[in-house]
């Protein structure tokens, strides 16, 4: 047989679409389109285009009818390929700015990795459409003695490789979530084993009471031990040191939808599991396949959704938000946000990364705390950067999270006179610098320029660095950042957040978090009596205790509750949690339009 044609059209592709692409108005589309449909075939040497007159100008004028012809034909040969690709049924395409950053259940405990690791792994509990507590792998639950948990599994579940799941593997996978270096070990911290008692039934054993360790399992995946022992997979990723391992871009859950391929920064592509115990409930979806898309550009994004390209984006642009109000092509999905953007500092090292000055730590100082308090306007930037999309707070915690005051939830004053005034006492009279940490996604971003600006007036002369969150992430959890902006989503019982944000920290899972590695003996106390108190009322009343200490010392600056909104065609259904997960179990796409 003679050699196929098709490299040669793929060496045309690929030249044509980069000269295309020399034209500004053009690389954001194309960018785009690179990452939603495969390339036109395989990768040629990258000399190929040595003999080709890439001027802009012979590009834009003696090429431009070879442009449109050869891109007539390679959009012909996706659309093709892509077709012959597509599962029988509905297909959803969601699309972010972040990435999933890895498939391993436990590596990380991050939003943007959630959404996408519990569609394949499943915890023992789950919540239902109004965020309550009801069963998934565990059928029920109780305390059989103050310090143990019995947990009775679903029968006749299977992985998506066809094998059983059993109590040996709540057992591996519980150990293994536990063991650093897991990031999710500050959420399980107290356990003191995990038991076979028999096939479908574990007895978590614990060092002191727990009143709501079911709360806290929502989020821990359940791994096949068979599968994770052939390929070495005892522990959990180490995420920080970028270690690669076959979870990394491997997956074997017992979930609704199995992973078929993951392109990190790129795609990850999910299937729909046939054998989901699940499909039988009234409330499931009909989805078939799901892509989750990385689109950092915000305008290519929302250009996705309006061609048809995308189905969701789940984080459209503050400016855009009344202009897609009016689309009759789009619905939008609105709540309030359970979670919240803050600001944290170092408060351990003995002189501040990045400052010009030396052999001191100003963060350390509670008066430059809250002059970097004073100096932050957050209502102005609810108002013109997040476009009136958020709400200031001035709360640690949301008051859907049980015993969170309501009267925590205002702000100090904006006072740029004091914040000055402040750094004077604390021997500051003319400021210092500093870099501030942010996640190089739009409204991050600009939130933290504007953040910059404010402090730089007062006289803390502010650098901002912008960072991939494949880079910002691993820092701020290594503790590796003087000054930084970062977001946290909390479970409805407060302490996995004290003890993740405001604990000090330990490899033993306290405090992971806890970025600025903040240290106070009086509310470590406080978070380590909370995990064991079983009575409710009384939990509440440590709460409110713990957070008001937190107000007097300032740990942390709490910013905004955002108003989360996700842009959707007119024929999709989702369910919106008020922590910003994506449940694709109940995901529709049909004509019958969005609930």
């Amino acid at each position: 047989m003679g050699r196929r044609p098709w490299p040669r059209w793929t060496t045309w592709c690929r030249w044509m679409m980069s000269a295309i692409s020399t034209a500004p108005r053009w690389t954001p589309w194309l960018s785009f389109r690179a990452q939603v449909r495969p390339a036109c075939g395989p990768r040629e040497p990258d000399n190929t285009r040595n003999h080709i007159d890439t001027s802009p100008k012979t590009m834009r004028l003696s090429a431009l009818p070879c442009f449109v012809f050869g891109l007539l034909l390679c959009t012909a040969a996706q659309n093709s390929a892509a077709q012959a690709a597509s599962p029988a049924g509905p297909q959803l395409r969601v699309a972010s700015a972040f990435d999933a950053q890895t498939m391993d259940p436990h590596a990380i405990a991050l939003l943007y990795h959630s959404r996408v690791s519990t569609q394949i792994y499943e915890g023992l509990v789950n919540r239902d459409e109004k965020y309550k507590l009801e069963p998934a792998l565990a059928l029920s639950w109780q305390m059989t003695a103050p310090t143990t948990w019995r947990f009775k599994l679903r029968p006749n579940v299977t992985f998506h490789d066809g094998s059983p799941f059993s109590a040996d593997d709540v057992v591996f996978s519980l150990q293994r979530a536990t063991t650093p270096p897991s990031q999710r070990a500050f959420q399980l911290s107290g356990i003191a084993a995990v038991k076979k008692v028999d096939a479908l039934t574990v007895d978590v054993q614990l060092q002191t009471p727990d009143a709501v360790l079911p709360e806290k399992l929502s989020f821990v995946g359940m791994m096949s031990k068979a599968w994770a022992d052939r390929h070495g997979l005892q522990r959990a990723q180490d995420f920080n040191a970028k270690q690669e391992t076959h979870a990394v871009r491997n997956a074997n859950g017992t979930g609704p939808y199995k992973l078929e391929r993951y392109e990190p920064d790129v795609r990850t592509v999910l299937r729909r599991h046939a054998g989901w115990w699940g499909w039988a409930d009234k409330r499931s979806g009909n989805v078939q396949q799901v892509s989750f898309v990385v689109i950092k550009s915000d305008a290519t994004r929302l250009a996705a959704l309006a061609s048809g390209e995308v189905d969701v984006v789940l984080d459209p642009p503050y400016q855009d938000i009344r202009r897609l109000q009016a689309d009759p092509r789009i619905t939008l999905k609105q709540t309030a946000d359970i979670g919240q953007q803050y600001l944290g500092f170092d408060q351990s090292r003995p002189e501040l990364e990045g400052s010009d000055v030396k052999g001191r730590n100003p963060f350390k100082d509670l008066r430059v705390r809250q002059a970097v308090y004073h100096a932050i306007n957050v209502p102005l930037i609810v108002d013109k950067v997040l476009r009136g999309q958020a709400q200031p707070t001035g709360a640690f915690l949301s008051t859907l999270v049980d015993g969170s005051p309501a009267d925590l939830d205002k702000r100090l004053r904006y006072d740029p006179a004091r914040a000055r005034q402040l750094l004077g006492e604390a021997g500051y009279p003319n400021g210092f610098s500093v870099p501030l940490d942010c996640v190089n996604v739009a409204w991050r971003e600009n939130v933290c320029q504007a953040v910059a600006a404010m402090l730089t007036q007062v006289g803390i002369r502010t650098q901002l660095r912008s960072a991939p969150s494949t880079q910002f992430f691993p820092k701020l959890t290594a503790g590796n950042t003087p000054f930084f902006e970062v977001g946290w989503t909390p479970l409805p019982d407060a302490w996995n957040s004290l003890n993740g944000l405001m604990r000090s920290y330990s490899r033993e899972g306290q405090g992971t978090f806890n970025a600025g590695r903040y240290s106070n003996p009086q509310l470590d106390k406080l978070i380590d009596d909370l995990r064991v108190e079983p009575d409710l009322t009384r939990r509440r009343a440590m709460v409110t205790t713990a957070l008001r200490l937190a107000a007097d010392d300032l740990p942390l600056i709490p910013l905004y509750r955002r108003t989360l909104t996700w842009a959707m065609a007119r024929n999709v259904s989702l369910v919106q949690w008020p922590s910003d997960a994506v449940e694709l179990r109940w995901a529709r796409v049909g004509t019958a339009g969005a609930k």
